[in-house]
């Protein structure tokens, strides 16, 4: 049993007042394990400035912030991942890659086990270390400048 929360039209504080992410779709009560993969599919707006995907346990407890960054924060064209622990955020962790365009429909695919999440997308993969020890994701959140079309557990 999981419960979906779509466009509830919050702003959630972004750091300095600079690139607030919107909230979107948050899904909690999940179940997934270790192996099993949960893919987002969807469109990043053609103004996008920034979105997420935060998988965890509740939104104070995060296996994985993933955060592509076209010009937000002072990152431009910057993935940026970490954990978040009882609320309080891990040391960022910046990713070179960048496959991500203005206005493109793609796909995200996140997985997970007892070291490492691993993030795929289209032709790159990221990796993350697992570093709070969660042995299952019982919540997913989207924000910022993405527009969800379908989610898929697997």
């Amino acid at each position: 049993r999981w419960c979906v929360k779509q466009g509830l039209g919050g702003v959630l504080p972004g750091g300095a007042g600079l690139c607030a992410m919107k909230q979107g779709l948050v899904v909690t009560q999940l179940d997934i394990q270790p192996g099993e993969c949960i893919k987002v599919k969807g469109k990043i707006l053609s103004d996008a400035e920034g979105f997420a995907v935060n998988v965890g346990k509740d939104s104070s407890t995060l296996l994985l912030h993933f955060n592509p960054r076209f010009n937000c924060h002072g990152d431009v064209n910057t993935i940026v991942c970490n954990s978040k622990e009882d609320g309080a955020w891990g040391e960022e962790d910046r990713k070179a890659d960048f496959p991500f365009q203005h206005g493109e429909k793609t796909e995200i695919c996140i997985s997970f086990n007892e070291t490492e999440a691993t993030v795929k997308v289209p032709d790159v993969e990221f990796r993350f270390p697992n570093r709070l020890g969660l042995e299952k994701i019982e919540y997913l959140a989207v924000e910022g400048d993405f527009k969800v079309k379908a989610i898929k557990f697997s």
